[in-house]
């Protein structure tokens, strides 16, 4: 483990964040042909893809598979590039970033404007104790487990599993929870979003019924898609569950604190950091999400004190996965063993 994993923070106090956020103004006006070429080495390579995936199905439909997985990592990307839009940070125009966001929402099965309220509800309470539910990882505290009934720390113990998180998780959110508005279903506009996407998406993959049948269903869309929602979900994972992550009760909470220190900066390969978008680069993000992907790379550039917080290498995240529990007293995440011998 890092010194940053296993030691405390690099802190800064309260203010020193907000003064991150005056720093961090400079870098979030977003290049308009810059962000066009991204959009463009995502979107043409995915459907290329998606195209010779079909075509190699009459010739071997392990060769489409095989394509089909690569181009889970061109969906990531766009997923990426949808997640920007809907902070404002793609395109300076506000509907164009939005109706890019729509398009892609049906390859990604996310709602657009559903999964920006709640991503945004996500950034207003990170790491927020008296604000979790909506656009986060369930996760209790240390007595708040120990309070629940036998059966109900069997459900949470099952919920926290890496089976769950990792492989239920990702299909169930992206096939199924992502149809309804949950969490939004008073807003009108949000049931239009819902409903809008899905259809769609099965007007869409009526077309492939259509004309291919079920295999490029099963062998194409399905495995693509649910790869990256995979991907997906554990960089969302590890970006704030892990040991010196930062949650606070609602009096102690503090917005750029807990955006700052609440958050991981995950050490990708550049391959991997390419087709995440930077993403890993999550602490500068939650400082500051007007700051278009491509850009936060010059933030580490131009500032290396932020590059050292939170660092974590990709061999070092796989321990989150056994952590689950907020200790309010040692303000770590621990796992359940960890958390049991508290009480020996």
């Amino acid at each position: 483990m890092t010194q940053s994993l296993t030691s405390p923070h690099i802190r800064h106090d309260a203010t020193s964040a907000r003064d991150w956020v005056k720093t961090l103004a400079d870098y979030r006006e977003p290049d308009e042909w810059r962000s066009a070429f991204e959009l463009s080495v995502s979107a043409v390579p995915f459907l290329s893809l998606w195209v010779l995936a079909w075509i190699s199905l009459s010739l071997s439909p392990w060769l489409a598979l095989a394509i089909s997985v690569l181009n889970a990592a061109f969906l990531l990307r766009l997923f990426a590039i949808q997640h920007d839009c809907g902070h404002g940070s793609f395109f300076k125009q506000r509907g164009v970033a939005d109706w890019v966001g729509r398009v892609i929402g049906v390859f990604t099965l996310t709602p657009y404007d559903v999964w920006r309220r709640t991503h945004s509800m996500h950034h207003s309470a990170s790491g927020n104790l008296g604000r979790r539910g909506i656009g986060d990882i369930h996760t209790l505290t240390v007595s708040e487990y120990r309070e629940l009934s036998p059966f109900n720390r069997l459900m949470y113990r099952l919920y926290r599993h890496p089976a769950t998180l990792f492989g239920l998780g990702p299909s169930y959110l992206f096939l199924l929870q992502n149809r309804l508005p949950l969490g939004l279903m008073n807003g009108a506009q949000y049931w239009v979003s819902a409903m809008a996407t899905n259809f769609a998406i099965v007007a869409a993959l009526g077309g492939i019924w259509y004309f291919g049948g079920l295999m490029p269903i099963l062998l194409i869309f399905l495995p693509s898609t649910l790869i990256a929602a995979t991907a997906g979900v554990w960089l969302f994972y590890v970006q704030h569950q892990f040991e010196n992550t930062q949650w606070d009760t609602e009096e102690d909470w503090q917005l750029h604190d807990a955006a700052l220190h609440g958050s991981s900066h995950y050490i990708l390969p550049p391959v991997l950091q390419w087709f995440s978008a930077n993403i890993g680069i999550h602490h500068v993000h939650h400082l500051y999400s007007r700051i278009p992907f491509y850009r936060l790379t010059e933030v580490l550039r131009d500032h290396a004190e932020l590059s050292q917080i939170n660092r974590m290498t990709i061999r070092e995240s796989l321990a989150c996965a056994r952590l689950h529990l907020w200790d309010e007293k040692s303000k770590k995440l621990l796992s359940f063993s960890q958390a049991r011998k508290l009480s020996e």
